[in-house]
């Protein structure tokens, strides 16, 4: 956790902080290009689930830790990936990830400008069970950089079909879902943590 002497640091010296630090973890350089995002500091208070139903209808939740049993505060309807494979780099839906060895929420972004545009989220690099590396994990939707509707494909949400929760092997929500997950947990603070499970 970053202590309250590093969260006044001077916004420059900050942003050039995360914008060399998503250098290492995003090698194409067409996902150089960002704003980089502050907000509240990450917290163990709250985690992400992905329960994973089918490619294109599964659910992301954020969970609240409680005595005996967490409690889910609210459930996004989300896909991942084209097909339910773990091991199908760029196309398989996410390895699972339980207590023992959670994904790491390392980054995220507003007005990301990349392959992905807009909100982003980057999760942890994962080896699905034959030890396949699966990287560039992200929680993304489908928007402009500054989070509005395009024309292109990968920039514009149909809602016409199941068509646009399909990724290349990342969780995906609709425009409305992720703004509303952003804005949650700009409020309650970042979670370090997500869980995948079916």
């Amino acid at each position: 956790m970053k202590s309250a002497r590093s969260a006044r640091i001077a916004p420059l010296a900050l942003a050039a902080a995360l914008v060399g630090g998503l250098a290492v973890t995003t090698a194409a350089p067409a996902q150089a290009r960002t704003e980089a995002h502050v907000s509240v500091q990450a917290t163990d208070a709250h985690y992400l689930r992905f329960d994973k139903g089918s490619v294109t209808n599964s659910r992301l939740e954020l969970v609240e830790r409680t005595p005996g049993r967490d409690k889910v505060i609210k459930t996004y309807k989300a896909g991942s990936g084209q097909v339910t494979d773990t091991c199908a780099v760029g196309r398989g839906w996410l390895p699972n990830a339980g207590a023992s060895k959670p994904y790491a929420i390392e980054w995220h972004r507003k007005n990301f400008d990349g392959v992905i545009n807009g909100l982003v989220i980057k999760i942890s690099d994962r080896k699905c069970h034959n030890g396949t590396k699966r990287t560039e994990l992200f929680i993304h939707s489908e928007m402009k950089p500054n989070g509005t509707q395009g024309t292109v494909e990968s920039e514009r949400w149909t809602n016409s079909g199941p068509n646009d929760y399909y990724s290349n092997g990342c969780i995906k929500l609709n425009p409305t879902n992720i703004k509303d997950l952003f804005k949650r947990l700009d409020r309650i603070g970042w979670p370090k943590k997500l869980y995948v499970v079916n």
